[in-house]
């Protein structure tokens, strides 16, 4: 008995080699992302107090990561009003976030569609099975039973992919809401100390 790879087997195939790959480049780009926060923000912070902005903002360029571009919006927004300095942040804060989150819909979107797929494939193959047997040509049960497996074998291929696809998701997600914890919490932290300190620096200036 041989078992036939339809189209939709090869679909399957090629989402479960897409998933893969996707996973993989945000699983790199998410681990890049992850610094410890609070050390770096008590490094920029100390050069900040020794009045060396652009040597903060170096920091940051150099570390390229969410926390450290948001940390750097802050710096260069610091001269402007607390709304400016609010919005200039949220807004940072919104496009590191988009950033992390790009293809993680679409590995969602897999292992939502990998079943559904695999449901197509068995109803392609139960149709053919179906015809088989209405068909005027002598059938023989190797030809039914090949016919039938094609269909098994194709919705389970769909929930063989479906099942990791949806783990992989899961497991980037849980990655990803940590890392948005963390960057609003140095957003928080780096509002909060340029908050206090501008006025410090306004009153210098004016004396």
């Amino acid at each position: 008995m041989t078992i036939s790879a339809g189209p939709v087997f090869w679909v399957l195939l090629a989402l479960a080699f897409a998933a893969v790959i996707v996973f993989f480049e945000r699983l790199v780009e998410l681990r890049r992302a992850q610094i410890d926060w609070q050390d770096f923000i008590k490094g920029v912070v100390n050069v900040l107090a020794m009045g060396n902005e652009e040597e903060a903002l170096a920091i940051c360029e150099d570390t390229g990561v969410p926390v450290a571009n948001v940390v750097a919006t802050a710096i260069r927004h610091r001269h402007g009003g607390a709304r400016t300095l609010r919005e200039a942040v949220d807004a940072q804060g919104r496009a590191e976030t988009g950033r992390l989150d790009r293809r993680l819909a679409s590995l969602a979107i897999m292992g939502q569609v990998a079943p559904l797929l695999g449901l197509l494939g068995a109803i392609i193959g139960l149709v053919k099975t179906v015809m088989l047997v209405n068909s005027d040509v002598i059938v023989t049960k190797a030809s039914l039973m090949s016919s039938s497996m094609d269909a098994l074998v194709t919705a389970a291929l769909g929930l063989a992919v479906s099942i990791p696809v949806t783990v992989m998701y899961g497991s980037l997600r849980v990655r990803m809401d940590r890392l948005v914890v963390e960057l609003e919490a140095a957003a928080t932290s780096i509002v909060g100390y340029v908050s206090q300190k501008e006025p410090l620096v306004s009153k210098e200036a004016a004396r």
